[in-house]
């Protein structure tokens, strides 16, 4: 089903962001696990202008330097009204947070309510994973 009014453009949002302040991470000797939560994450659908509302999970281990929670949710806010979809908005969450910090590892899940019975959950990790090829792609 083909729809004139989705572009690539829709796919690709470019939406502006404040940036992610960082801190110097005083325990770099080991690896711990920090948790943050957005449980009241909304962004919009850039194909029907519907708001999204979701919780957004990032789990990381800390190399030399760690997010700074005000800037996080400045940055977090930003995507209020800014259309993007699901994939991309956990995605780009992902690759700003490792642009900012440079992580050991960072997950971030992200976890939508349901829009028409169904429900979707992305999750992105870094480092990235090898790609694979499969059955899809052939």
């Amino acid at each position: 089903m083909s729809d004139d009014r989705y572009t690539e453009a829709h796919a690709k949002s470019e939406g502006t962001t404040p940036s992610i302040e960082v801190f110097p991470n005083q325990r770099t000797d080991r690896d711990y696990r920090i948790q943050i939560s957005v449980p009241e994450f909304t962004s919009m659908c850039p194909k029907t202008g519907q708001p999204d509302f979701g919780k957004i999970t990032i789990t990381y281990i800390p190399d030399a330097l760690c997010i700074e929670l005000k800037s996080l949710k400045m940055y977090m806010q930003s995507f209020r009204n800014m259309g993007i979809f699901y994939e991309n908005v956990t995605n780009r969450i992902l690759e700003d947070l490792v642009a900012a910090c440079r992580p050991r590892r960072c997950v971030i899940t992200a976890e939508f309510t349901p829009r028409g019975g169904i429900s979707t959950t992305v999750c992105a990790e870094y480092p990235y994973p090898a790609p694979r090829s499969s059955a899809i792609d052939a």
